[in-house]
């Protein structure tokens, strides 16, 4: 079995055209968790709903397996949406998407709720491996616009699932296994919405994380920066090569 290692990093940045940075990110290594959570626009205290999504994780003890750790996960960000609608009441919404990376040996599993984005890397290809919960997406989907003309729709910010949002919340899931040189990039619309993602490509393929994350959330800004941007990258290496 090989052993991998991570070498991840975050940043986030309020944009150039917002006051507040209702975004939040969680880079936890030890715990093989990262997460990117974009407090929904047009609504209420979008920032305590990406913000307790992280802290809710943020307080999970690393799990023995896998299993243990999705359990875990599930029934945090579960909690949160629970707590986020007796906050809200009866006449606000007070919510967030989430993307959240779980890694456990040589395993993955991505869990969202929302248009945040979780992409994988391998072999040089950027793939995105989640799928948008937004009113464009389902769109697209049903033959009603191409996605061409989804990237610049007037709708495009309305997401159809997210924290906070509904009594009754639906996280999707992926999973597989990870292969040594796999890198993950998980991030708010801010980026997928401005930087395409040969550009996001390139820049993974030609930096360290670290630099990477920095370079990617300088492409959002340079493109306009109409949105909070945030970016969380994770690179699996084999741990016998480090």
């Amino acid at each position: 079995m090989t052993r991998l290692a991570t070498i991840s990093a975050g940043i986030s940045h309020v944009g150039c055209k917002r006051k507040l940075n209702e975004d939040s990110y969680l880079v936890r290594p030890e715990a093989g968790m990262w997460a990117v959570c974009d407090g929904v626009g047009g609504h209420d205290a979008g920032e305590v709903a990406s913000q307790a999504i992280v802290d809710a994780l943020a307080a999970i003890d690393p799990p023995p397996s896998a299993s243990a750790l999705l359990a875990e996960v599930r029934g945090a960000i579960t909690r949160v949406n629970g707590e986020l609608r007796q906050q809200a009441g009866t006449h606000r919404t007070i919510a967030s998407t989430a993307v959240v990376l779980l890694a456990f040996g040589e395993h993955f599993a991505c869990l969202w709720a929302g248009d945040s984005r979780c992409y994988r890397k391998r072999g040089g290809q950027l793939q995105q491996i989640s799928r948008d919960h937004s009113l464009v997406q389902d769109m697209v989907e049903k033959g009603l616009i191409s996605a061409a003309e989804a990237e610049n729709h007037p709708r495009g910010n309305v997401v159809t699932r997210a924290v906070g949002a509904d009594d009754m919340l639906m996280l999707d899931k992926v999973n597989d296994r990870i292969q040594a040189d796999d890198v993950f990039l998980l991030c708010s619309d801010g980026l997928s919405k401005v930087v395409p993602e040969q550009e996001m490509t390139f820049i993974l393929n030609s930096y360290a994380i670290d630099f990477a994350v920095e370079k990617l959330v300088a492409a959002a800004l340079e493109g306009g920066g109409p949105d909070n941007v945030t970016v969380v990258a994770v690179a699996f290496r084999d741990a016998d090569a480090v």
